[in-house]
């Protein structure tokens, strides 16, 4: 018969066990929503290129090929993005779409930052006229943690396209393009990497909670019953 105390052992391992096997089984169901989610990308990414005519209502992921002028006044130097293991900038300009009249960022690649005058930006070629852009669908720039409302100008932390929309006065598309064609006359490094969905971290996870259940139940296990029993039959 269990004490008042061997009651409360029992219950606070079993309450814990059952939660860190919860936890397990959570991270393994995200992991399942993450390979449906990366099958979803790869169907995508298979399925016909759209050029400007398609591009309402497209959906991520989808390749592209653009026709426009690039508005390289209002290009942005996106700071701290690494590439290839350096430390620099991804380069978006705006797209002004040919035969619309919308527009759409493009991340164009990146440029190394100088290594003496963060403020001092390389050259960049962006050619008069029409241009050819080929790359894919994708959200706006990832978000990095900045202080502050955000900063304005050619060198910015981050980029939110409604605010800089209406900033530049253009009327921009609320997808942006990954400039992937391999082009290297503007300079730029386009080594994107592909989409990561962190399949590995949920993997990770759900086997630190399933070890830290079994480790619950195990300490109870030695604690509550096998040790109690030797220390009775050595006495």
């Amino acid at each position: 018969m269990l004490s008042r105390r061997g009651w409360v052992v029992l219950v606070a391992a079993l309450l814990g066990a059952a939660v860190t096997a919860r936890l397990g089984v959570w991270q393994l169901d995200r992991a399942a929503y993450k390979r449906q989610l990366q099958s979803a990308i790869d169907v995508q990414a298979e399925r016909p290129v759209l050029g400007n005519a398609e591009l309402d209502g497209a959906e991520l992921h989808r390749r592209v090929v653009l026709l426009g002028t690039w508005v390289a006044d209002h290009t942005v130097w996106l700071d701290n993005r690494p590439m290839d293991g350096r430390v620099g900038f991804f380069v978006v300009t705006p797209l002004r779409l040919a035969g619309r009249s919308d527009a759409i960022l493009v991340q164009r690649g990146w440029a190394p930052r100088h290594s003496v005058d963060r403020q001092l930006l390389p050259p960049l070629t962006a050619p008069a006229g029409e241009v050819k852009v080929i790359g894919r669908l994708a959200a706006s720039p990832s978000r990095l943690y900045e202080l502050g409302e955000g900063s304005t100008g050619a060198i910015r932390q981050n980029l939110d396209p409604a605010a800089f929309g209406a900033e530049a006065g253009l009327k921009l598309l609320p997808l942006t393009v990954v400039q992937t064609d391999a082009s290297t006359e503007d300079g730029l490094l386009r080594h994107w990497p592909a989409p990561e969905l962190g399949l590995h971290k949920h993997y990770g996870y759900a086997f630190q909670w399933f070890a830290l259940c079994a480790l619950i139940l195990v300490l109870y296990v030695w604690f509550q019953l096998v040790r109690p029993r030797l220390r009775k039959q050595q006495s």
